[in-house]
């Protein structure tokens, strides 16, 4: 795969990157593009992987939002809904009309924003690793999972991507995030999306637990749920071919969808 070209993108009075790879002779003809967007202090880095084994089969977009990555800090902290204002934006300049969003963790509340203000532009959404858990929503409780997961259930590599970019991301803004992260009720916005859902964890995961996923789905219109085993929170990472040919198939894109793991539940 050759390497995703950065474009620099102004939209809704702020600035980001969006990397893209364009669909390879042969791919799927017609499919809807794929869109992947990072979580809290993280930026596309860590969806590189999944990004690479995406777009074999599909065009595929990763974005640094606005803040993130080396994206310059706006002057004010962005909401769920301004952020996803930027992500649908962004893509239409670029003339991507259509798309499967796929958030990881804080970027899930991003996609399921953005499906709700133009759910014509969004007919699948993938939410992985979502957050926040409603039944723990202290921030002593999300420092904990989070110290849980990158000791015990994390790569070396996964954590070494996400720390980087946290350190580079900064203290002040990462928290200015955070505020905006814990606040946000997933649990109630997921009502208002008009789309199959697929919620994906990975099976160590102690930031998104199963029963926590499961009560999204029950108030998904049309959700399922998969669990991909043997890692946690950056299921992205370290399973990115699993990832990316369940996102296939969920999407009806993959050529061939036996390659997706089996498991999806309603």
């Amino acid at each position: 795969m050759s390497r995703p070209a950065r474009i620099e993108v102004e939209a809704a009075g702020h600035l980001g990157h969006v990397f893209a790879s364009r669909r390879p002779a042969g791919a799927a003809v017609g499919a809807p593009a794929v869109v992947l967007i990072h979580g809290i202090g993280v930026s596309h880095r860590y969806l590189q992987r999944l990004h690479g084994q995406l777009s074999e089969s599909v065009d595929t977009y990763s974005i640094d939002l606005p803040g993130f990555g080396a994206t310059p800090t706006p002057e004010h902290t962005l909401t769920a809904a301004e952020q996803a204002t930027y992500i649908l934006g962004a893509l239409e300049q670029l003339g991507v009309l259509e798309f499967v969003a796929v958030g990881h963790s804080m970027g899930v509340q991003f996609a399921v924003e953005a499906q709700r203000q133009q759910p014509s532009r969004i007919p699948y959404l993938v939410l992985m690793g979502p957050v926040v858990n409603d039944q723990r929503r202290t921030l002593a409780q999300q420092a904990l999972a989070l110290g849980r997961d990158c000791l015990f259930f994390e790569s070396p590599s996964s954590n070494a991507l996400v720390l980087t970019d946290y350190f580079r991301c900064g203290l002040s803004w990462y928290l200015k995030n955070l505020r905006i992260m814990m606040d946000y009720r997933l649990e109630e916005r997921i009502r208002g999306v008009d789309a199959p859902v697929l919620v994906l964890r990975g099976a160590n995961d102690p930031i998104a637990p199963a029963d926590w996923c499961r009560r999204l789905v029950d108030r998904g219109a049309r959700s399922q749920f998969l669990e991909i085993d043997g890692t946690g929170h950056v299921v992205q990472h370290n399973r990115a071919a699993e990832v990316a040919a369940s996102i296939l198939a969920f999407a009806g894109i993959a050529a061939d969808e036996s390659e997706a793991p089996q498991g999806f539940t309603a």
